[in-house]
């Protein structure tokens, strides 16, 4: 039968090597007539490189199993016929896929994107991969990437809650999917969490203006069920309440973003009041669009009008038009700590105690609060 393929051994005695490479591209080509161009399978692949199905499936699956050359016999053929896995077949027989899931609040903040990018490395050291998706800070949407992760059988999902209600992430996890917990604190220990201090880090920044000569302080934050927020006001209200004389003014714009923190700033300009004499905004993006607002829009001038600090220390305050004082999450170490601890929940056993992680920020001090010192 024309373009028929021939069933034989790997070992063709006598044969040079020439040889077997014109024999392999006629197979290739009697193949594909016979195919008619549809799509190989794994049955296709062993049956060209002239092995069985399952040495096809340890070459993909488990490559130190199989010879060298049978491994190169086997990859020829794949490249060769353009197979592809069927991962989601492999998924379905194995119950689980090789891929993890992230659910962060807002993909446009740096500060995820740092998270993300020490996830994606961590979990690529263990040949899974990454996918991420963005909560736009509404709980609906949260729940339903963790549902299609779940669907998709990811082998976890690490997640920043938007919101205390966490009931749909204990089922998940009832039915077998690990959840962690990622710049967040669950005080009922029902899941691994990794975070910063936030109470510190809040701290931190309001003890830092005092000690420059800041009296009158505001604090811009933002949506009310972001309970990092929270920590962060608590922290900068004890350390404004060690020193007499230190008042406390409070914004909270509905988002936390650039425009955001230059509506802000230009409301602290235009309420009639005398200007404070620093700015403490508990994101960067926030502090960028002050910055933007004080010196390019009001001609004030940063720090010696208003010193200024942010918060997360993103890559554009050392950059900025004037450098920015921020607070430093060590955001890539959180990442990496998450896919330890989820890699932790896979093969735990039954007496499997859940880990609460909690990374100490720092204060790097730049030109906009350096002023005063």
């Amino acid at each position: 039968m024309r373009g028929a393929v021939e069933e034989r051994p790997i070992r063709d005695a006598g044969c040079s090597g020439m040889a077997r490479a014109i024999r392999f591209n006629r197979d290739v080509r009697g193949f594909k007539e016979v195919r008619g161009g549809g799509v190989a399978g794994m049955k296709d692949v062993a049956r060209l490189a002239g092995v069985s199905v399952g040495t096809v499936s340890n070459v993909l699956n488990r490559p130190d199993v199989v010879s060298e050359e049978r491994r190169l016999h086997v990859q020829r053929a794949i490249e060769q016929l353009g197979y592809v896995p069927n991962d989601a077949a492999r998924q379905l027989k194995a119950g689980v896929s090789r891929t993890v899931g992230l659910v962060v609040v807002d993909t446009q903040n740096p500060f995820y994107g740092s998270i993300a990018l020490a996830a994606e490395g961590a979990v690529e050291e263990r040949g899974l991969g990454l996918f991420v998706a963005n909560s736009h800070l509404r709980h609906s949407k949260e729940l339903f990437y963790l549902s299609q992760f779940e669907q998709q059988r990811a082998r976890g999902v690490l997640v920043t809650p938007t919101t205390p209600d966490l009931a749909r992430h204990r089922e998940i996890m009832r039915r077998g999917t690990r959840v962690v917990l990622v710049d967040a604190i669950e005080p009922e220990g029902d899941f691994c969490t990794v975070a910063a201090d936030d109470f510190h880090g809040g701290y931190l920044a309001i003890k830092h203006l005092i000690e420059r000569g800041s009296r009158s302080i505001s604090l811009i934050g933002g949506p009310s069920q972001l309970r990092q927020l929270g920590r962060r006001h608590a922290g900068a209200m004890q350390a404004a309440s060690e020193v007499r004389g230190v008042s406390l003014d409070y914004i909270a714009p509905p988002e936390m973003s650039i425009l955001a923190g230059r509506a802000a700033a230009e409301e602290i300009v235009d309420a009639g009041r005398e200007l404070p004499d620093a700015i403490f905004a508990m994101n960067d993006l926030l502090a960028i669009g002050v910055l933007q607002a004080l010196v390019m829009n009001r001609h004030i001038d940063v720090p010696g009008d208003v010193a200024l600090v942010g918060y997360d220390d993103i890559d554009f305050c050392a950059n900025a038009v004037v450098p920015i004082t921020s607070v430093r999450q060590p955001s890539a170490e959180m990442g990496r700590r998450a896919i330890e601890m989820l890699e932790k929940e896979i093969l735990a056993q039954a007496d499997h105690e859940h880990q609460a992680v909690v990374l100490k920020p720092e204060l790097v001090i730049r030109e906009s609060t350096a002023g005063g010192e």
